[in-house]
This record gives structure tokens, C-alpha cells and sequence, in this order.
């Protein structure tokens, strides 16, 4: 019973449940079907008013093109204006042929002066006037909408887009107001003026300014423009209207930089297609300017400047940069209450942008024709205005632009006292003990500008209103190279264009107290250790820029016409750097080198000492610092103090030469001991035992060297010689002869025949570009490398002069971006060089030479075409870009050509002598490492450190009669041939003959060398005594190079030794001739 009750009792709240989901339902369809028929009915009922307001619509409206004038059929302006408000409540833009009709009809009614018929009319009748604003409102509104959404593929696009933008024109300002000129009704014109202004604002409101942007970048920032001139004027016009009537609020004129001055390359198309635009963004007056002083006003804020920087992002903010720039150079002049803001705005644009740059490429990162790896990508409007942009920027450096923001530097360097010229040594000054009193009395002047100054108290002070005018400029422009890094060549060519910077720059500078205001610097630079004040802006800039040009002058413009400096003023600021540079490290203020500070004035200063290394415009020892307490450096740097190090790296020029070829060879010292290489000792860990036939020098130790580890090439290398039929020769000393070994191979690789090397005009050598044609010549050029740098690394000095522009790029100097391969061209090629120099001075149009970016060379009888860059032989020389023929093709001759040869031969060289034992020598100084010294011969010096052997002693009758000959007979040229005859080599050892390798010594011989055995006891007493067999006239003195080795006969007459020497060295006689 209770499982039937149950049962039932489920069952009808299930037929319950069903029956009320069943009403819901049919509640739910009923509804549907009303909306539905609701929705339908009204469709059907607007598509039927729509219509009708259509048809209304063109009896009211006639088409422009029905014939005869719009304005002579116009009909009352109440029912238009009615019938147009049922167009824009049921119509508007959904039909835009009829809207536009509409509005055609409306702005002829504005032509009229009858307020039955103008539009205008409608608002003199008080029931309408409240509603026709609103009207205007709506119908202003919908315009824009209509002019934003119109595609440029339209083939009526710059004509509709032109009346779209009039009839906006029309309603914000009543100048087309015809009914308003009239007597009646002119009273009115300030309150019509009130409603254009509501207007405007409403307009504003609804996006105009967003929709004219789009117009804009679709018009101007695209493959093709298409603008009119009208259109472009009238948009101009139209956009300023806001900013304009709100007293360029600091609202209205940031709506105006968001949309409008940012738009890539709008300032450029302005001045080009309506330059008469240009007037409502300088100003109409001088103390107008409105929209570039408020744009600054605003933006020197700097929380609205990050604002709008980050509304825009990235490439944005830099097309408003661009924009700015161009209206501050057309701009006539700019007052100095003006300048500071102006350039201050523009720097932290640049310096915004900065953030956007990467280092590298990432896979975050975008390549920007301007900026280089960007983070941000380019959109299609970007990437079509770039090159417009970029033409905006160069405006910036631009003389133009130079003059407006130079200025006030100008007129201050026109004031200042020139740089005084040095003053001309007097005959006493010239007197030794008197130049050293003179030096005692002035020690406490520690530089040479110091001394020569007329300037008694700085004129300028750092810190003050003139020195940051001029340094703010400077900020702007450095900042503007960081961050438009791959303009930055641009920027520093423009720069050094005329006087306008550089010079009146260094006449500032040297305002600023003694020595270029270097005790005011280094002050500033104690409170400001990381050398980014705006006053060290100034000094970076004028470094860079100097550095610069003073890569792309030849030496006649360097050094015969003074441009831009005399060669005095050259050597007062070198002292300055040097000076500025050593006490800045050494007090730890500035130990960072990759700091834009340290960076920039050792760059400067380093092209002024390889300027001078080549070609001489300052007084012996004027890189040497005097303030320079070398005990306690060399002190500090065995301690491995980091200050001590960095000034031994970065300015090792600063001491004496001869004590950085003590330190060197105290590293070499150092080495060998830490690697256990004992001198001479046979049986040294380090050891290596080598076999060569006389035949095979270079093959045979080439073989058994090219392979051999860098720590073992560093040890002792012992020499065994195979004679020509194959059996060991004897060794004079237990090691072997290497110095022998190592001046044979060089003799032979430095054959023109080998094709290794060649000479220039003054008999150096560099590698071939040829080389290729002998197989593994760049194994071989590692080799020789080798080869060179352990006659470095064991001090023995080979005859081996090679080219300077060689010797830079082993070293790596030519890596920097300040190293000009044009400079060191006439040590190579003078005839080139001269051609060169021919070009960059052509006074004609160079296209007349018919050159192109390309260099013909004949290689055994083919012409072999070589382009100086892709393409280049189709790319002709223009006056524009000869500067950049001549470099690329000193570049081409000096590097490219042997780029793989020098490479090759620095690997071998610097595997045995490190970099950064090199860097404590200049190219010339590495030179002297190879080939010794270039001072003159001191032959009291050698004779102190002569060794004498089979007899002979230092007080020995033959032996005096020698060194005789030598002081009193011989001149400097035949010393030197006597040096080399002893040696093979003409030039003393850097450091004096006590390390002279192997020692010099002097050897009585009475035999012929080939019956030579040696020291008996009967020679040694024979030459002791002096007694003789008989007077050996018919030999001559011989010499062992090898082992720096003199075999000298026994003479009996001093005049018999001084013909037999002289006519020895004078025939080069070694081994061969006795």
C-alpha cells in the first residue's frame, strides 16, 4: 500500500513539473514572436520613412550638377534645416551621396546674406536656435566620422576629402558667415563666435582630432601622397582651431602633439606642398611663435613629457622629435630665456628614446633605420615616412638650425680674448743652465698652457648662466649622437661644418681658467664622479667632434693651413686630456673606460698622439707627465692596484719609453719564470731541439715550429744546422744557433722571390696582396709572426723595418672608429695618395673624372675589377660623396687587400707577445722593439759591454786602435754599417749593449776562418803579447752575427785595421769573405 501511494504521488509532480515548463515555454515563444514581429514592424516602418524621407530629401536638396547655380535655387532655411534634421535622425551617414549632397547645399546657403535663405538663419528664430546648435553639432560630428572612414583608393578622394574638411572649416569659424557682414546683423558676429567655439569643442570631444591623425597618415605617410595642397592648408587650419580657441591650454595643445605633430614627416610636407601653412605653427609675429613655445611649455614638464612619451611609444615620439626640430630652424631666432627650454625639451626626447635602443639584435628587438635595434616594430606609415623623418632630424645639424642654437656661444666667443700663440724661446732660454733655473722658478706652473696664458682669472665658470646655456647645447647634441646611432657619422660631419661649433667652442672652453679650466673640471668632476653633468657634455661633444675631423683632414689642412687650430693650440690640448685624463684615474674620480667621459677624451687624445707619432707638431718629451711619481706607479702596479693598472693601459705614454721597455721585459722575466724557461739551459722542461738543412730553412722550421704550443714556442729553441751534404754542423755553443736560425729565416722570407712581402717608396715592408698566388702563405705569415714576436719576446733585435699602416693593424689600432687608413697612404702608395688628395680638392664637378666606387688591378696581366662597396661599380663619384670614394678606397688598398695576410701574421705574433703587453707601445715604439733603437750609436756603451776573446783585452794595441776608428774616423752612417755587420743589425738595443743578445765580443784571429780552431793557448798568448806569425795584410775582420761576434786579425798598423773594416762593413762581409 505505502509503495502504491508513493508511486502515484511521483507521478503527478513529474505531470506538474511538465505542464508548467510546457507554459514557460509557450510564455517564452509568445514573447519571442512579439519582439520579433516588433523588430520587423519597425524595420519595415523606418525603411518605409527612410524612403520617404529620402524622396523628400531630393526635392528639398538638389543635386549640385541639375543645373544652373546652387546658390540662386536656394529655398527658405526653415525647411531645409527641418528636412535636414529628418535626413540626420532617420539617414545620415548610412546613405553618404545625399549627406554629402546635404552638405553642399548647406555651406551655399552660408553664401548668402538673406536670413531666409542662409543656414545661418535658422538661429535668429528663437524656437529653433537652441535646437539648430545641436544640429550643427550632430551634423559636424557625422562629417568627421564620414571623412575618417573614406578610402584613399577612391578615386574622388582629395576632392571629397577637401569638401569634407571645409564644411568643418565653415562651422568652426564664422569667416564664411556671409549673413554676418551685413550692418544688421554684424552685432551678432561675437556670439556666433561663442557658438563655433562650442562647436569646435564638441567636435573635439567626438574624436576630430583622432579622425584628422588618421586622414593625415593615410594621406601623407604612405607610398604615395595623396593630398592636395588645399586639403593639407585646410586640415593645417582646421587642426589648430582647438588649440587656438583654448588659449593653448596645455589640454588642448597635448590633444595636438598626440595627433597632429606626430605624424611622421608632417612639418616636412607643410613647408614643401602649403608653405604659407607654416605661419600658424611659427607664429604670425616673433613674439607669437605659439605653438613651438607652448608645445616646449608643456613638455619641458617632466611628468607630461613621460606621458606623452609613452601615449606615443617609441617611433611616434621620435616623428614628433622630427617635427620639433624643423620648426626650431625655421625658426628666425631664439631669445636665451627661450633656448634653454627649447633644447632641453629636445634632449630629453632624445634621451627618452634612448630607452627604447637595444644593444643588440634580440629576438624582442626590431632593426630601425635610425636608431638602430629597436624594441618597438615600425607600421606601415612608419616604415614609408622613415626616410622623410630622418631628412627632419638632419635638420638638427644643419647650419641652419647651428646658427639658431649656437648662437649665444657666438656671441659669447666673439668677446673672448683668442688663444695666445706660444711664446718663441729666447738664446739664453736655449742656455742649458739656464733653462734649468728657469724650470726650478716656475715648478709650481705644471703645465705649458698654464705658463702661457694671458688669461689671469677664468672669464667663464662652470656652473654659471653662460657656461649652462652652452653646455646645454652641447647635452642636446651629444645626446642626439648616443641615441641616433646610426645618424651619428652624419651628425659629427655637420657638426664640424665652418666655425659654427668647434671654434668658438675651444675659445669658451679656454675662458674657463688655465689649461681649458682643467683645475674647474676636475672639481666638478670630485661632485659629479660619473661625468654626466650637462658642463661634461660640453667637453665629450667637443671631443667627439674634434676627433672626427681631425680623421678626415689631410696633413696639409692639418698641418699647413691650421684648420681648424693652429699646431700650438693642437699641442695646448693635448696637454689638457693628458693632464685632465691621468689625474682623474689616478685620484679614482674616473675609472670607468667605457664611461662616455673617458671614452671620448682618450679617444681625442689618442688621435692627437698618432697624429703626432707620424708627423711631429709638438716639442720633444710633451707626452710625458712630469707630476708622474713613476716609483710609486710601478709600486702599485706589482701590488695589482686597479687605479695603477688602468692608468698602465689606457695612458702608458705618460712615462718614458725607455721605463716601459724595463716593464716590459720585467713581464717577459716574469713569464719565463712562471713557466720554468731557464736561459740557455739545455735541458729546461721548455726546451725544443730542431733540425735544419741549409737548403730548407723556412720548410724545415716552419715543419717543426708552425705546430708548436705558444708556451713551448716561448722556451728554448735550440738549433741543430745540416750542412749541403747532409751531416750536423757543430754548434760553437751548446745551445745551438738560433739567433743564426732566426735571422736566415727572416733573410729569406722577406725575398721578393718567396712573394711574401713587398716595399713601399721608403723601402718597408708589408705583406703582398699576392701573397695567395705561393701555397699556405697564410700558414707561413703565422709562422712569421712567430718568428718576429720571440725576437721580441727573447730581446734580440732583427733589421726588419716594417710600414707603419702594418704595424697598426697588427696591433689593432685601426679597430678603432677615429683611425683614418688615409693618413698613413703616402708611406704606401705616395702616386695614389696624391690622386686622392687631387679629388677631395676638385674644384669642378667630379663627375667629370667618370670614377666610380670601384678599383681595377692587374693581376699577372688580367684586369681583376674590385668594388670598394656593393654595387660600386655602377655607382659614380659625386661631389657629394668623394669623401667617402677616398676612404673606401684607402681603406680597400691598406686593409682589405691584406686584410687575411694581417691577420694571420698577428695571430703568430701576439700567440708569443700578448695584447696587453703591446698596448704599452705605440706602432713607431713597437717598431724599435723589433729593430732597436733610432737614438745614436754610444760606443762607450758597447765597449763597456765587449767581451774579449783569443788575446785581446781592452787595453790591447789593436783593440784601441778599433774603438779609435770607430769614435773618430768612421761617420754615423758607416757606425751603423758596422753595427750590422757585427749584429745584422743597424740600430743599438733599446735599452743599451748590456742587453745586447748574445753580449758583443772581439775575437783575435790569425788564421782564415776555415782553419780556425778556436782559443789555443799559444793564440791566446801569442795575441796577448802581441807577437804575430806575420802582419796579416791581406785578411779581413769577419764577424759571426749570430753571436754578435768580431774576428779581428791581429793588425800591426792602425791604418792597415781602418782600410780592412771600412772596406768589410762596406761589402756587407760575414762568413763568406776573409
Amino acid at each position: 500500500m505505502l509503495s502504491s501511494g508513493t508511486s502515484h504521488k511521483n507521478e503527478f509532480l513529474a505531470q506538474t513539473k511538465a505542464a508548467r515548463e510546457e507554459r514557460l515555454l509557450a510564455a517564452s515563444r509568445d514573447y519571442s514572436a512579439i519582439r520579433i514581429q516588433g523588430l520587423v514592424r519597425g524595420w519595415l516602418v523606418r525603411t518605409r520613412v527612410r524612403k520617404m524621407v529620402e524622396l523628400e530629401f531630393e526635392k528639398t536638396f538638389p543635386e549640385p550638377g541639375d543645373g544652373g547655380d546652387l546658390g540662386k535655387r536656394l529655398k527658405p532655411s526653415l525647411e531645409t534645416y527641418k528636412a535636414a534634421k529628418k535626413f540626420m535622425y532617420f539617414v545620415g551617414r548610412k546613405n553618404v551621396d545625399q549627406f554629402e549632397v546635404m552638405l553642399r547645399y548647406i555651406i551655399a546657403s552660408l553664401d548668402s546674406d538673406s536670413p531666409k535663405t542662409s543656414y545661418i538663419g535658422v538661429f535668429l528664430n528663437k524656437s529653433h536656435s537652441v535646437a539648430w546648435i545641436e544640429h550643427i553639432k550632430q551634423v559636424c560630428s557625422q562629417t568627421s566620422l564620414v571623412m575618417a572612414s573614406m578610402s584613399t583608393d577612391h578615386p574622388a578622394y582629395s576632392r571629397k576629402a577637401a569638401f569634407f574638411v571645409l564644411v568643418l572649416i565653415s562651422f568652426t569659424s564664422t569667416n564664411t558667415w556671409r549673413l554676418l557682414r551685413t550692418p544688421a546683423l554684424s552685432s551678432l558676429a561675437p556670439h556666433m563666435t561663442s557658438i563655433c567655439h562650442t562647436v569646435t569643442g564638441h567636435l573635439v570631444q567626438t574624436g576630430l582630432l583622432t579622425n584628422l591623425r588618421h586622414i593625415l597618415l593615410t594621406g601623407l605617410a604612405s607610398s604615395k601622397v595623396s593630398l592636395s595642397r588645399t586639403t593639407l592648408s585646410a586640415i593645417m587650419t582646421l587642426a589648430l582651431r582647438p588649440v587656438m580657441y583654448g588659449s593653448y591650454s596645455d589640454q588642448m595643445v597635448s590633444l595636438y602633439l598626440l595627433n597632429i605633430l606626430s605624424v611622421p614627416g608632417l612639418v616636412q610636407h607643410v613647408a614643401t606642398m602649403c608653405p604659407d601653412s607654416l605661419a600658424t605653427l611659427q607664429g604670425e609675429k616673433e613674439e607669437d611663435q605659439s605653438l613651438l613655445l607652448a608645445t616646449v611649455r608643456l613638455l619641458s614638464q617632466d611628468q607630461q613629457l613621460k606621458i606623452h612619451f609613452n601615449a606615443l611609444e617609441g617611433s611616434y615620439a621620435l616623428c614628433l622629435t622630427a617635427n620639433l626640430v624643423q620648426l626650431v630652424s625655421m625658426a628666425p631666432s631664439l631669445t636665451s630665456s627661450q633656448l634653454v627650454p627649447v633644447v632641453t625639451t629636445l634632449t630629453h626626447l632624445l634621451s627618452s628614446l634612448g630607452q627604447y635602443v637595444t644593444a643588440k639584435q634580440s629576438p624582442l628587438s626590431h632593426w630601425h633605420p635610425v636608431l638602430g635595434w629597436f624594441s618597438v616594430s615600425l607600421d606601415k606609415h612608419l616604415q614609408s615616412s622613415m626616410t622623410l623623418v630622418k631628412c627632419q632630424l638632419s635638420r638638427l645639424w644643419s647650419p641652419d638650425c647651428l646658427l639658431v642654437l649656437t648662437a649665444d656661444l657666438q656671441a659669447q666667443a666673439a668677446t673672448l680674448p683668442q688663444v695666445p700663440a706660444p711664446p718663441t724661446p729666447s738664446p739664453e732660454e736655449t742656455n742649458f743652465g739656464k733653462k734649468l733655473m728657469k724650470q726650478a722658478l716656475e715648478k709650481t706652473r705644471t703645465t705649458y698652457a698654464a705658463t702661457t696664458s694671458t688669461i689671469s682669472s677664468p672669464l667663464n665658470r662652470l656652473g654659471g648662466a653662460a657656461c649652462t646655456r652652452v653646455a646645454l647645447v652641447c647635452a642636446l647634441y651629444q645626446t642626439a649622437c648616443r641615441t641616433l646611432s646610426q645618424l651619428r657619422i652624419d651628425i659629427l660631419n655637420g657638426l664640424c661644418f665652418g666655425d659654427l661649433l668647434l671654434k668658438p667652442l675651444w675659445v669658451f672652453l679656454n675662458s674657463l681658467g688655465p689649461n681649458c679650466g682643467l683645475k674647474s673640471f676636475l672639481e666638478l668632476l670630485s661632485a659629479n664622479k660619473s661625468g654626466t653633468a650637462p658642463e661634461f657634455q660640453m667637453l665629450v661633444l667637443f671631443c667627439d667632434t674634434f676627433s672626427h675631423l681631425v680623421t678626415i683632414l689631410d696633413d696639409t689642412e692639418f698641418y699647413e693651413q691650421d684648420k681648424p687650430f693652429s699646431k700650438h693650440e693642437y699641442a695646448m690640448l693635448g696637454q689638457f686630456l693628458n693632464t685632465f685624463l691621468y689625474r682623474s684615474v689616478w685620484s679614482g674620480m674616473l675609472t670607468d673606460p667605457t664611461s662616455n667621459l673617458f671614452s671620448s677624451v682618450l679617444g681625442l687624445l689618442s688621435v692627437l698622439r698618432r697624429r703626432d707619432d707620424r708627423r711631429s707638431f709638438t716639442r720633444p718629451n710633451h707626452w710625458l707627465l712630469k707630476e708622474v711619481k713613476l716609483g710609486t706607479l710601478l709600486c702599485d702596479l706589482e701590488r695589482n692596484r686597479p687605479v695603477a693598472k688602468l692608468v698602465i693601459s689606457k695612458l702608458p705614454h705618460i712615462i718614458p719609453h725607455q721605463e716601459r721597455v724595463l716593464l716590459f721585459r720585467k713581464k717577459v722575466h716574469t713569464e719565463k719564470t712562471s713557466l720554468g724557461i731557464l736561459e740557455s739551459d739545455s735541458v729546461s722542461p721548455q726546451s725544443t731541439l730542431i733540425s735544419v738543412h741549409r737548403n730548407r730553412i723556412v720548410e724545415d722550421g716552419y715543419r717543426q715550429l708552425g705546430s708548436l704550443a705558444a708556451q713551448s714556442f716561448k722556451g728554448v729553441i735550440r738549433v741543430r744546422f745540416v750542412n749541403m751534404q747532409g751531416l750536423d754542423e757543430a754548434g760553437i755553443d751548446q745551445d745551438g744557433v738560433f739567433k743564426e736560425f732566426l735571422e736566415e729565416t727572416i733573410k729569406k722570407v722577406f725575398d721578393p722571390s718567396l712573394n711574401l712581402f713587398c716595399t713601399t717608396s721608403e723601402e718597408r715592408l708589408y705583406p703582398s696582396p699576392l701573397s695567395h698566388i705561393t701555397e699556405n702563405h697564410l700558414d707561413l705569415f703565422e709562422f712569421v709572426g712567430k718568428m718576429i714576436g720571440k725576437a721580441v719576446y727573447e730581446g734580440i733585435v732583427v733589421d726588419v723595418p716594417f710600414a707603419s699602416f702594418f704595424l697598426t693593424q697588427v696591433l689593432g689600432h685601426d679597430h678603432s672608429a677615429l683611425y683614418s687608413y688615409l693618413d698613413e697612404m703616402p708611406s704606401s702608395d705616395p702616386e695614389l695618395h696624391k690622386n686622392l688628395t687631387y679629388v677631395k680638392h676638385y674644384e669642378g664637378d667630379v663627375e667629370d673624372l667618370g670614377l666610380t666606387f670601384s678599383f681595377d688591378q692587374d693581376i699577372m696581366g688580367r684586369i681583376v675589377t674590385h668594388e670598394l662597396i656593393p654595387g660600386g661599380r655602377s655607382i659614380n663619384v659625386t661631389n657629394s660623396n668623394r669623401i667617402s670614394y677616398i676612404h673606401h678606397m684607402a681603406h680597400f688598398k691598406m686593409h682589405r687587400q691584406i686584410a687575411t695576410q694581417v691577420a694571420a701574421f698577428r695571430n703568430g705574433f701576439r700567440s708569443v707577445i700578448p695584447t696587453d703587453w703591446l698596448s704599452l707601445f705605440s706602432g713607431p715604439e713597437v717598431q724599435r722593439l723589433i729593430s732597436g733603437d733610432n737614438s745614436p750609436i754610444d760606443l762607450k756603451d758597447l765597449r763597456r759591454n765587449t767581451s774579449y776573446y783569443g788575446g785581446f783585452h781592452d787595453s790591447h794595441r789593436v783593440v784601441a786602435w778599433l774603438w779609435e776608428v770607430l769614435e773618430k774616423d768612421f761617420t754615423d752612417k758607416e757606425k751603423s754599417m758596422f753595427l750590422k755587420f757585427v749584429t745584422s743589425c743597424s740600430k743599438p738595443p733599446l735599452l743599451g749593449f748590456e742587453n745586447l743578445e748574445p753580449p758583443f765580443s772581439i775575437r783575435c784571429v790569425e788564421v782564415a776562418d776555415d782553419e780556425d780552431d778556436g782559443d789555443t793557448v799559444g793564440s791566446v798568448l801569442r795575441g796577448f803579447l802581441a807577437l804575430r806569425r806575420k802582419d796579416p795584410v791581406n785578411r779581413l775582420p769577419t764577424a759571426s752575427t749570430c753571436f754578435n761576434l768580431l774576428k779581428l786579425p791581429n793588425y800591426q798598423k792602425k791604418s792597415t785595421l781602418k782600410e780592412k773594416l771600412r772596406y768589410a762593413i762596406s761589402c756587407n762581409t760575414g762568413f763568406e769573405l776573409s
